[in-house]
């Protein structure tokens, strides 16, 4: 059974994170780029709210016990097999979950520039994903 309990702990920390990047996404892309503080605090809090997101993701695989996922970015395809998650948004969720691998493993390749633009235009991807999971196992008696 899935816990709400767990799910909303992740929830207000995924919030946290979310505030700290709407404040660092406020600068100009100029000012963002040029700070190397902004430009650590953005990518990890950016790869923190991703992390909060597969965890989630991989509580309910766990406590619906459905299939396993192959590696994290197949943690929301399998929440979209099980008409969890739509599958335009299970797309946008993949691509995240690549993103994140490459803010871990490659971090000294990523453009800061793609990181600011992804903090200003993709991050509402992970603000829909917690309002359908808040819907789903939170308000929606689950």
């Amino acid at each position: 059974m899935v816990s709400k309990d767990k799910i909303s702990r992740k929830l207000i920390q995924l919030d946290e994170y979310l505030g700290f990047l709407d404040k660092i996404s406020s600068r100009t892309e100029s000012v963002f780029v040029k700070d190397k503080i902004l430009v650590g605090s953005a990518k990890y809090y950016l790869q923190g709210s991703i992390e909060c997101c597969l965890d989630i993701a991989n509580h309910i695989i766990a406590s619906e016990r459905l299939r396993a996922p192959k590696d994290y970015a197949d943690s929301f395809s399998i929440l979209g097999e099980n008409n969890i998650l739509e599958a335009s948004l299970v797309s946008k969720l993949r691509q995240m979950a690549k993103f994140r691998n490459r803010l871990v493993h490659l971090y000294g390749d990523i453009d800061d520039r793609f990181v600011y633009d992804f903090i200003k235009y993709d991050i509402d991807d992970i603000k829909v994903f917690q309002k359908e999971i808040v819907y789903t196992f939170i308000s929606n008696n689950a």
